[in-house]
């Protein structure tokens, strides 16, 4: 201790953090030795104290729950999704508008990582992005909430929360992170709930999670609980939200998997909220959705069939994102077979090349976007969805930073 005293002089007080590594590879909590400095009596030396801190002890039950649990860690592909097309058909009396869009699972996603909690009483949840929510705002811990309730499971959770998908941009990443939730609690507690009861519980804290639930393309109408889920090798018209029974028909695949795109993001996002309240349902187109559906079915994406109804009050609260997509337009020269905003924004999509226009690195207006390539995925049956090799984000994130609620 004399030692300590007479090395460490200096008038402030310093903090060593030691990192505590887990076995998978990163850390839910980080122990503090703290070096507090106490005046000696008649002395200009400081004494230093060392400082336990509880966290030690929660690791080691972590190493305890480890050894006993079945299934103790889990680590999840969360993907996002793009609409191919989206038509607001009504104004309901309940304030919500009804629609009828292709959704489709898309390659770009976040990877969130799961550990049995030892502490039997709350949800921990890391995110690598500042700014995200860690509370039970976070639609991670809604859906954790959820399906304790469902099921009475007393398991709690470490969660990370490793985040690709930028916010705000119409690429449903929030509800997918719900949805991988739902799926990875029910993998934890031995599934005791059917995938179509995953599906119909999530309904109740987000309009776009049961989506995910189909197995990576679906025709979503109403609020977006209602779907027909199209697979690899047909279709299944799935009501299963809230009607039991499942009829399938068989039909080619709506887009071919391959089909490369390029997403384009700006910083600015488009409240939903803002988008609608510029929404008028006169001004909207009034093809048929199903016509749109066998169209894409017969013969793929193109600009005349990728129509959203959205864009236009999007552009109202957005006007720079019009901007964006008529400059794409004319930049690619044919270089994508369709250009197109994703939900209510404020994501242009481009069909046919993963490459963004030249105009995107060389003007300064644009130095700031979000930049990904991505394709079109699917799951299998009872398997979540699975990350491709091949998926690049020209835009990372920022550097990590941990906040644990």
């Amino acid at each position: 201790m004399a030692m300590a005293s007479s090395y460490l002089q200096c008038n402030h007080q310093h903090q060593l953090h030691l990192p505590s590594i887990r076995p998978n590879g990163f850390s839910f909590f980080k122990p503090k030795i703290n070096f507090r400095r106490t005046q000696l009596i008649k002395c200009t030396r400081k004494q230093v104290e060392v400082v336990y801190d509880p966290d030690e002890r929660r690791n080691k039950l972590a190493d305890e729950v480890d050894k006993e649990a079945p299934l103790s860690r889990l680590t999840l592909f969360s993907p996002c999704k793009i609409n191919a097309f989206l038509r607001i058909t009504n104004k309901r009396e309940d304030g919500f508008h009804d629609l009828a869009s292709l959704f489709h699972v898309i390659s770009l996603g976040d990877t969130i990582k799961f550990s049995l909690s030892p502490l039997k009483s709350r949800d921990r949840l890391s995110t690598n992005v500042p700014g995200i929510p860690v509370d039970d705002s976070n639609l991670i811990i809604k859906a954790l909430n959820l399906y304790r309730k469902k099921t009475e499971s007393d398991n709690f959770f470490w969660i990370h929360l490793d985040k690709k998908v930028p916010s705000g941009a119409g690429l449903g990443g929030g509800s997918s992170n719900a949805a991988t939730a739902l799926w990875a609690a029910n993998q934890f507690n031995g599934c005791v709930a059917t995938e179509k009861e995953l599906q119909e519980w999530s309904s109740e804290i987000g309009s776009d999670i049961p989506f995910f639930f189909s197995h990576g393309a679906a025709y979503c109408t109403g609020r977006g609980e209602v779907c027909f889920c199209l697979h690899k090798n047909g279709a299944n018209r799935c009501l299963s939200c809230f009607i039991s029974d499942h009829v399938v028909q068989d039909i080619p695949p709506p887009i071919p998997l391959d089909v490369p795109m390029v997403l384009i993001k700006p910083r600015e996002a488009c409240p939903t909220a803002e988008v609608y309240k510029h929404l008028r349902l006169d001004q909207t187109t009034k093809v048929d959705p199903l016509t749109l559906l066998e169209q894409i079915s017969r013969n793929g994406l193109s600009q005349d069939v990728c129509i959203n109804d959205l864009e236009a009050p999007a552009f109202q609260v957005l006007p720079s994102l019009k901007r964006l997509k008529q400059r794409i337009i004319a930049a690619g020269r044919g270089q994508y077979d369709a250009v197109f905003m994703s939900g209510s924004g404020s994501t242009i999509v481009g069909i046919g090349s993963p490459d963004p226009p030249q105009f995107i690195y060389d003007d300064n207006e644009y130095e700031d976007v979000f930049l990904s390539e991505a394709r079109f995925i699917t799951r299998e049956v009872n398997q979540w969805y699975r990350e491709p090799a091949s998926t690049n984000a020209c835009s990372e994130p920022p550097a990590f930073s941990e906040t644990v609620g």
